[in-house]
């Protein structure tokens, strides 16, 4: 057997202590000595807000607001309202970061008024966007300060289109009044934010300043209040002044009908698959002759007993119900189902001739947004 030489084995055994030394230690061979972060013992300390505080900022904000309304230029603002009354054309508005929510507002009150407006984007304007305008055109700019740059870049653009500018500013002597045909100045007072910073108290006061020239246009051009429903035909304000009850009611093989000498427990089937709660009691001709509800069966099984398997629904049925006519308004019929002595749920739809022709339910006029 060789040996090995002493160098060799110690030259061996370095080399191994430095591979061991390479390796990744596990968790159980960290040195005591390195820290290792724990978890926080407590919860990020909650803010509050004292009652009195809140208090406070909206005593402020009605202070800053209360400014606005005694130094407005009410020459300015007539002149402003006289202006877009007697628009020609589209009044676009247009304003940068919080200013342009209030323009797109404000232009789509005016939409709903009936008025041809739209909202231009001041940056897609100056891509393509611009093409909308034409020289029988208005264009608003909302700035508060009159310095805003995209709006500034703007200006010249759309003077180039024949637009009449108008600019709704609240500093003084700004870029932006200097560059428009009319300016509209917006007295401010100081922002509600304590550093003076924020657009909370400017961007409240155009607001309230466009909503009270759109609703001083929509007194000038004696718009009605169908006209008005008939721009929201979705809402419930539109609903009720533009849906008939003919809109809503059921009719034909919808209707739960029956003969007055039917027997009441022949017709279960009837007054139950309808969803009406009720049936429409006629006679050959379709005359109306009354009606029997579900309540009505109740009482009638209540006081008759057995009796009730021989009863007819003439015998029970209510001869003078409630009715209503095709053509009267659907808020009419709730307003009459819900009138005393007690409310209803339904009203049986008749001509001029007492001929049935439908039925209105309260669950109908609710469903169609009522």
């Amino acid at each position: 057997m060789t040996c090995r030489h002493p160098n060799i084995q110690r030259n061996e055994k370095k080399r191994k202590e430095k591979l061991l030394d390479l390796r990744p230690p596990t968790i159980g061979s960290l040195p005591p000595s390195l820290d290792i972060p724990s978890p926080p013992s407590k919860k990020p300390q909650a803010h509050h807000i004292s009652e009195s505080t809140l208090l406070n900022l909206f005593k402020s904000q009605q202070d800053h607001l209360n400014y606005f309304f005694p130094n407005l230029d009410l020459s300015q603002a007539l002149s402003f309202t006289e202006t877009l009354l007697n628009s020609r054309g589209t009044i676009f508005f247009s304003g940068v970061g919080k200013s342009g929510f209030v323009a797109n507002k404000i232009s789509q009150t005016l939409v709903s008024l009936g008025i041809r407006s739209s909202f231009l984007s001041p940056l897609d304007a100056l891509h393509g966007d611009i093409g909308a305008l034409s020289s029988a055109d208005i264009l608003v700019l909302f700035s508060k300060s009159g310095s805003t740059e995209e709006l500034l870049r703007l200006v010249p653009c759309a003077r180039a289109k024949g637009v009449y500018l108008i600019s709704v500013t609240s500093v003084s002597n700004n870029a932006l009044a200097n560059a428009c045909d009319m300016n509209v100045h917006l007295p401010l007072e100081r922002e509600l934010c304590p550093f003076d910073l924020a657009p909370v108290t400017s961007t409240a006061i155009q607001m309230v300043f466009g909503d009270t020239v759109a609703i001083a246009l929509m007194g000038a051009k004696n718009l009605t209040k169908e006209q008005y429903a008939a721009n929201h035909p979705a809402g419930r304000i539109g609903k009720s002044l533009i849906f008939k009850v003919k809109d809503v009611m059921k009719k034909q093989d919808e209707l739960p009908v029956c003969k007055e000498g039917d027997l009441i427990m022949d017709q279960l089937v009837e007054l139950t698959s309808k969803g009406c709660g009720c049936l429409l009691v006629i006679d050959e001709d379709y005359h109306l002759l009354g009606t029997f509800t579900d309540g009505d069966l109740r009482r009638t099984l209540k006081a008759s007993g057995e009796a009730i398997f021989k009863l007819t629904v003439g015998e029970m049925c209510n001869r003078k119900p409630r009715t209503i006519g095709a053509e009267a308004m659907a808020v009419e019929a709730m307003q009459k189902m819900e009138s005393p002595p007690s409310p209803v749920q339904f009203l049986p739809v008749i001509d001029h001739q007492n001929v049935l022709i439908g039925i209105v339910t309260l669950h109908g006029l609710v469903s169609a947004g009522l």
